[in-house]
């Protein structure tokens, strides 16, 4: 088998960017939360979450866009309780990310049961149909590739340009950077700590949930239990790689998708006297390698994991 040929297939990458987009939405949104100088461990079940109501609210009769603001306010709002834990009492966030992943999550499960309690099978719903630009899609290889997707996926892109310009190009995004740095030389200037984070976890959580709905609405079309699959931990190593980086995150995000495309590719070729499970290991050996080799210059924000008091020094 030559694993070059598929590498230079449109397919492949058409597939790459498709498996990327929930990894982008995840990331940029623990990235939002890290800048601020809070770590969110409640996006593993945050994205479940999203990947539940936002096809719940399609299954009930709901648009998709409709669904994508539905799930994005869900996650909202466990980003709300879990900025109330650790921002507002100071109480560890590991322990209370690691609480709102299994509340998130026991809640899309429970929820699920309770409304849909005879169904067997998943109910299936239409999801998004890819976008077709005229002249752009007919383009060789970068058409389909960029042009032939969800347009979940253009969002995700358009998410990337949209948190990159906020960060580095305006005074909320300086505050923000600033508040994951140095909090007391935010509060110097007359500006709210407990504010700035606040609206850092309930945003970046936000998006986590979109990141789950494009899994029920654009990539399948139904919704069963345990659908995430880790996305939410490999998100938070990639906000390490990606240095707390948007347009790098973007970058890992597509290189994981790729390490993933390919050992769907190489499972489905391969002779099976080597195990299945050998190339399910192997995007994520790749990205521990990966992340080793990028972390060991990775500047993290100072203020990261450090609960803020005001007045105190």
């Amino acid at each position: 088998m030559d694993i070059l040929n598929f590498l230079l297939e449109t397919g492949f990458w058409l597939a790459t960017v498709r498996m990327a987009t929930p990894l982008v939405f995840g990331t940029l949104g623990e990235l939002i939360c890290e800048r601020a100088g809070v770590l969110n461990l409640g996006i593993e079940g945050i994205m479940a979450a999203g990947c539940m109501s936002g096809w719940m609210w399609v299954y009930m009769g709901g648009s998709l866009w409709g669904g994508v603001m539905f799930a994005a306010l869900v996650g909202a709002t466990f980003g709300l309780l879990h900025a109330a834990f650790t921002v507002h009492l100071g109480l560890s966030q590991h322990v209370t990310g690691l609480g709102i992943t299994m509340l998130a999550s026991a809640c899309s499960s429970f929820v699920f049961r309770m409304l849909l309690p005879k169904a067997t099978t998943p109910p299936k719903i239409i999801p998004f149909e890819n976008i077709n630009i005229p002249g752009l899609s007919d383009l060789p290889f970068v058409g389909p590739v960029f042009f032939q997707q969800s347009p979940m996926t253009v969002l995700a892109i358009v998410a990337v340009i949209v948190v990159s310009y906020v960060l580095y190009r305006t005074p909320a995004g300086l505050a923000l950077r600033m508040t994951g740095e140095n909090p007391m030389a935010v509060e110097s200037q007359g500006l709210s700590v407990f504010s700035i984070r606040t609206w850092a976890v309930v945003s970046g959580s936000a998006l986590m949930a979109v990141g789950g709905a494009f899994l029920t609405l654009s990539a399948f079309d139904a919704y069963y239990i345990g659908m995430v699959n880790g996305r939410g931990w490999i998100c938070i190593a990639l906000v390490v790689f990606a240095s707390w980086r948007p347009g790098k995150a973007l970058l890992g995000a597509t290189l994981f998708a790729a390490f993933d495309a390919v050992q769907m590719r190489v499972q489905q070729q391969a002779a099976m006297a080597i195990p299945y499970q050998f190339y399910l290991m192997m995007p994520y050996v790749f990205s521990i390698v990966a992340l080793i080799i990028m972390s060991r210059r990775a500047a993290y924000p100072k203020a990261l994991l450090v609960p803020f008091r005001k007045g105190e020094r």
